[in-house]
C-alpha cells in the first residue's frame, strides 16, 4: 500500500473506531469518511462493506480475546476458564452498540467480513469448551456455536438496558446453571 493510501486507511480506521464507540456500529460512513478527510469512495475502496470496516476496527480487541483464551487454556479450572472467557466475550460485544446484533447476523452469513472475527473466536472458545466438557464440568451436548450466540444475545439484552449494568453478568450466571454437567450438580441429566 502506498504511503498516502496507508495514511488514508489508518485515518478512516481511527475515525470509524471513534464513531462506532460514540454512535454504535450503525454510525454514518459518510461522516466517518468526512472526518477522516477522504471521500466516501476512498472509504469503500479500503472497506467495501460496513462489515469489512467493522472487522478491521475490531481486530485489536479480537487479538486481545485470543490472547486471553490462550492464557486461560492452561488453567487447572477448565470450567472457570470457560466462564471467564465468556464474560470477556460479552464485555467485548457490549463495547459498541450494535456489535452483538451484527455478530449474531454474521454467524449465519459466511460471506460477511465479520465471519472472520467469529472464526478465530469460535476455535479459541471450542478449545476451552472441550477442556471443560472433558473435566465433566460442562454438558457434552453444549456447542461453541450456541455459546457464541448466547454471549451475543446477553450483550444485546444488556445493550437494551443501559441503566442496569449488572444485567449481563446476571444473565450469564443464570445461563451457566444450565451448562453445568451432571458431575457438577449431581443430576443425571437435565435440560437448559
Amino acid at each position: 500500500m502506498r504511503a498516502d493510501a496507508r495514511r488514508n486507511y489508518e485515518r478512516v480506521l481511527g475515525e470509524a473506531r471513534s464513531a462506532f464507540a460514540a454512535h454504535g456500529t450503525d454510525a454514518s460512513l459518510e461522516d466517518v469518511a468526512r472526518r477522516a478527510g477522504v471521500g466516501i469512495g476512498t472509504l469503500y475502496r479500503h472497506f467495501p462493506t460496513r462489515q469489512a470496516l467493522m472487522n478491521a476496527v475490531f481486530q485489536e480487541a479480537l487479538a486481545d480475546l485470543l490472547d486471553r483464551s490462550r492464557e486461560l487454556a492452561g488453567s487447572d479450572r477448565p470450567c472457570r476458564a470457560l466462564v471467564d472467557w465468556l464474560r470477556a466475550l460479552i464485555t467485548h460485544a457490549g463495547e459498541y452498540r450494535g456489535l452483538s446484533r451484527a455478530l449474531m447476523s454474521a454467524s449465519r452469513d459466511t460471506s460477511s467480513a465479520l465471519t472472520q472475527c467469529s472464526a478465530g473466536l469460535r476455535t479459541a472458545g471450542e478449545q476451552l469448551l472441550v477442556r471443560a466438557q472433558v473435566s465433566g464440568a460442562v454438558r457434552t451436548d453444549t456447542s461453541i456455536d450456541d455459546l457464541m450466540q448466547l454471549t451475543n444475545a446477553i450483550a444485546l439484552a444488556a445493550e437494551q438496558a443501559p441503566d442496569d449494568p449488572e444485567l449481563a453478568d446476571r444473565l450469564l450466571t443464570l445461563t451457566l446453571t444450565g451448562l453445568k454437567g451432571p458431575h457438577e450438580n449431581g443430576a443425571a441429566e437435565h435440560t437448559v
